[in-house]
């Protein structure tokens, strides 16, 4: 439907505009959209002084070793290689819908881009895109027959997201079916020859493992990943229960700050993880292929990510916050369903002529670029990033003569932008008595940037609360932060962000 190039060439062509889609994103927007972007850069960029961040649960122990070397540059260059990661998952993902003889193949490459919350953190520094590396290689691997060599890649997502774990007990029962002879590998949908694998079976090769330990010994190679975790952390540390002694105090299996919303609140976001215009292909593609049971680990990864963050956000487990970007986890996936769902519906059109099917091709393709472009400049909490650089400005201007001893910031940036090591911002508990009472306790020389909306949400703290803690307000500065395309919201996106930074120091 699209040109008649060859396939390689439409690859390229598309990694190309993929690439400067990125490119843009990195240039027009200095921050994350949200502070787990900043605050996983700073991890990487102290771990040289803080080692035990390179084995941290919240730091992510993959993330961190691969982002360490380019955070030491700077947040840029750490943007930047998510830039170049994301452009490997799209050519993984050409090559795993060339695998599975899918038609259009190098179509998957901007089916993955035009997936909103894809498309958004394609220059961030989240964890999600170097998971999903990890899965779409380790994927490759076991579609390729390689089975021990997929488990040992599949075994490292869990290095990268929690995830990796639900995914790896499913990766075992795809394992243990192959083993047994009940599935062979799926050859394609656009040629007709996908085996239609039995899920009723499934239960059966569980049991069966159960009952034959030698079964299970083969999956074993699955713990590769949380073995190697364990030992560097026990190197590291000299402590063999680190794992569970530094996981986060604020991850309760039940019970979120963010609350439980229901069973519709992760659904109603479907259009922000597949695409407001790509979503009627995605899930004509997903129905298609779970009523033939064919391209099971893909319509499976999808459905237990999909499953498990709706019962999280719905009764608030294991402090889910709903995000839509968590399915960035496993967005190959989400793009070959969709691609199978776009082949499917062409058929429909092979009467019409040839140029008209194109022209709606490219406007269906352009305006979901667009939106994505929309959704991304509708983040509004990455234009922070322009305010703290005005308060960094005036710090410069003040610096020869107020030297700093420690550095309190309530978002990633200012500390990113200071470089200053993040574990010089407190605890703070969001217990007002307490958390005054450890600023009281901090050094002369304490400087604070700090801003009007996040500080008070996040840390329950506003900038009054540090001028009775014995700190003086030396700038304040209002911005009305605009976005580049909407002046005012539309269904919660765009308009303009009312912000305000202070700077405060402790004489």
């Amino acid at each position: 439907m699209l040109n008649p190039l060859p396939k390689s060439l439409q690859a390229y062509g598309w990694l190309v505009l993929c690439a400067v889609s990125g490119l843009a994103m990195l240039f027009l927007f200095d921050d994350s959209c949200q502070m787990d972007g900043g605050q996983h850069h700073l991890f990487a960029r102290w771990a040289w002084t803080h080692h035990e961040l390179f084995v941290g649960v919240w730091s992510r122990p993959l993330f961190t070793f691969v982002y360490a070397f380019p955070a030491a540059i700077g947040f840029q260059a750490s943007r930047a290689l998510t830039i170049l990661i994301c452009l490997l998952i799209a050519w993984q993902t050409w090559r795993l819908a060339e695998d599975l003889r899918l038609n259009r193949a190098p179509l998957s490459i901007a089916l993955l881009f035009l997936q909103p919350s894809f498309f958004l953190f394609c220059a961030d520094t989240m964890t999600e895109p170097i998971f999903a590396l990890t899965f779409v290689v380790a994927l490759r691997l076991h579609h390729k027959g390689k089975l021990v060599a997929g488990m040992i890649v599949a075994s490292l997502m869990i290095l990268a997201r929690p995830e990796g774990f639900f995914l790896g007990v499913l990766w075992a029962i795809w394992v243990l079916r192959m083993v047994d002879g009940g599935w062979r590998i799926p050859s394609g949908v656009a040629a007709g020859e996908t085996e239609s694998p039995q899920f009723r079976q499934t239960f059966r090769w569980i049991k069966s493992a159960i009952r034959n330990p030698q079964s299970a010994i083969k999956v074993l190679w699955l713990a590769t990943g949380s073995f190697l975790w364990w030992l560097a952390a026990f190197l590291l540390t000299g402590d063999a229960l680190f794992i569970k002694n530094n996981w986060p105090s604020n991850w309760p299996v039940t019970g979120t700050m963010y609350g439980a919303h229901g069973l519709l609140a992760y659904p109603s976001r479907l259009t922000e993880i597949v695409g407001l215009f790509l979503l009627p292909c995605f899930v004509y593609g997903l129905v298609w292929l779970l009523k033939r049971r064919q391209l099971t680990t893909l319509t499976s990864s999808f459905l237990l990510l999909f499953v498990l963050h709706t019962i999280f956000r719905a009764f608030g487990l294991l402090g889910s916050a709903g995000y839509p970007r968590y399915m960035v986890a496993i967005s190959p996936a989400i793009a070959l369903i969709t691609l199978v769902g776009w082949n499917l519906m062409t058929a429909w059109f092979a009467h019409v002529s040839r140029p008209v099917k194109l022209g709606c091709a490219a406007v269906l393709l352009v305006v979901s670029a667009w939106t994505n472009f929309v959704y991304a400049d509708g983040a509004e909490w990455s234009r922070d990033a322009r305010a703290i650089n005005a308060a960094f400005s005036f710090w410069q201007q003040q610096s020869a003569q107020l030297p700093i001893s420690r550095f309190i910031w309530s978002k990633p940036y200012a500390a990113i932008l200071f470089d200053r090591d993040p574990w010089e911002n407190p605890a703070f508990t969001r217990d007002r008595g307490t958390d005054l009472k450890t600023l009281r306790e901090l050094p002369s020389g304490s400087l604070v940037v700090w801003d009007a909306l996040a500080g008070p949400k996040e840390f329950q703290l506003h900038a009054d609360d540090f001028q009775t803690a014995g700190f003086s307000l030396l700038h304040s500065q209002a911005f009305q932060l605009k976005g580049y395309v909407l002046s005012r919201s539309w269904f919660g996106f765009g308009g303009t962000r009312h912000q305000t930074i202070y700077v405060l120091y402790k004489p």
